[in-house]
């Protein structure tokens, strides 16, 4: 693949912590992106903001500003991740919808191309910049902005299931699906939000468990060991 948008599960950056981040599962996926980097995929990431911030349980915070805090908690991510990669040996920016100072840049995917050409990773903070939506359908957007090939999950699990596996030891693992099946049946691949923007712009996406053995490098070379999303 020529161009990805990698979304990282925050909750999985966090590892056995279950809050925070693990610097060896974070320097672990730098270490997968610079291989593919260095093979001359141009990678763009978002991440989660799981790890910091579940405000949307609180029935005492408006759902506003609980989504407004989830975008800095994506925001501080992003800084944070792209220093592991720095120290790793790449080049990165930080990009964001809004005004965030002298921390990043403002979103444009004419900035984003022209980063893109110097080889840098380029991270995606601060979600769409609006409340409501998530970084699900930010990833989705921002991989069909940037003319990606593939969105590529990076998950806790490693695939789609056909229910919870953590709740049901029996639930089955799909190898390939298609967006349509995954709208029909709700599968919670991403939100439905994320799903129908998928369908509609032709967007295919790769779902698999982020702590796999170079499960990055496989999902960029087209080796699916998790699940296979069609469109």
């Amino acid at each position: 693949m020529k161009r990805v948008l990698l979304k990282l599960s925050g909750e999985a950056l966090a590892g056995e912590n279950r809050t925070g981040f693990d610097e060896k599962v974070v320097t672990a996926v730098a270490k997968q992106v610079k291989t593919i980097a260095d093979e001359g995929t141009q990678v763009g990431i978002v991440i989660g903001g799981g790890n910091f911030w579940r405000g949307r349980s609180s029935k005492n915070i408006d759902r506003t500003k609980a989504d407004q805090i989830g975008m800095l908690a994506t925001v501080m991510n992003c800084i944070y991740v792209s220093e592991i990669f720095r120290s790793q040996g790449m080049m990165t920016s930080v990009l964001t919808p809004f005004a965030c100072g002298d921390f990043t840049k403002t979103f444009s995917k004419d900035r984003c191309n022209k980063y893109f050409s110097r080889n840098m990773v380029v991270f995606f903070g601060g979600g769409t910049g609006h409340p409501y939506f998530s970084t699900d359908t930010t990833a989705i957007l921002r991989a069909i902005e940037i003319d990606a090939d593939a969105l590529l999950l990076a998950k806790a699990v490693d695939g789609v299931y056909d229910s919870d596996p953590k709740e049901n030891p029996d639930a089955v693992k799909f190898e390939r699906l298609s967006i349509q099946e995954v709208i029909d049946q709700n599968l919670q691949v991403v939100d439905m939000t994320a799903s129908i923007l998928a369908k509609e712009n032709h967007m295919p996406m790769i779902v698999f468990g982020l702590n796999e053995p170079n499960s990055i490098i496989d999902a960029a070379h087209g080796i699916i060991h998790g699940t296979e999303v069609t469109v």
